[in-house]
């Protein structure tokens, strides 16, 4: 299989199997990404525990998620998950000026828990150690407990570890992307390894 990564194919294996076909089950292609996590099957059903947990836990919804996801991919500069979610935030909101907003960093429009939400997922990628508590009393102000906001964090931190594996190993926003992604969302994302070509 052709694969938009900086890695050979993983070795045949049933579980590595199991995720090429999910894939083909669910978009009609085998992700950039799963072709990554592939050659590590017990760590990405790990990873994808941790943060359903996570999430579960912090009371996210995926709009809450999706928010989350785009403010810190582009944040770090990650054009694979700002592209993905980005459509995912688009079709959740119902705009696609929701995900713009959040991928400009701008937050014109959102509500109130968004924009808290979206802060902090920044702060947590751009510099941790800096937080204050007044980042947390926003977050608070927006609905999350303490217990939540620990589950919240926990979510970010453990995305950004995915997108930073996803990048390093050369994983490029798939081609099939494009059909399902809006265009303005699409336009937004100048940062990051190019979309891959469509096929002829």
């Amino acid at each position: 299989m052709a694969s938009e990564t900086f890695l050979r194919d993983p070795d045949p294996h049933p579980s590595t199997a199991a995720m090429l076909d999910a894939d083909r089950s669910a978009y009609g292609f085998v992700m950039n990404l799963t072709r990554v996590w592939a050659h590590q099957p017990d760590v990405h059903r790990a990873y994808v525990a941790l943060v359903t947990t996570a999430a579960d836990a912090a009371g996210l919804t995926m709009r809450d998620r999706g928010v989350l996801v785009t403010a810190l991919a582009s944040t770090m500069g990650d054009s694979y998950c700002s592209i993905a979610w980005g459509g995912r935030l688009a079709e959740e909101a119902g705009d696609p000026a929701v995900p713009v907003a959040v991928l400009s960093g701008s937050d014109e429009g959102l509500e109130e828990r968004d924009r808290a939400l979206a802060a902090w997922a920044r702060a947590v990628v751009r510099d941790p150690g800096g937080t204050t508590g007044r980042d947390v009393d926003r977050l608070r102000a927006a609905g999350l407990d303490d217990a939540q906001v620990v589950a919240a964090t926990v979510y970010v931190a453990a995305r950004l570890a995915f997108s930073t594996v996803n990048g390093a190993l050369g994983a490029r926003p798939d081609a099939g992307l494009r059909g399902s992604t809006p265009p303005e969302v699409l336009d937004a994302v100048t940062w990051g390894r190019p979309i891959e070509p469509a096929d002829d």
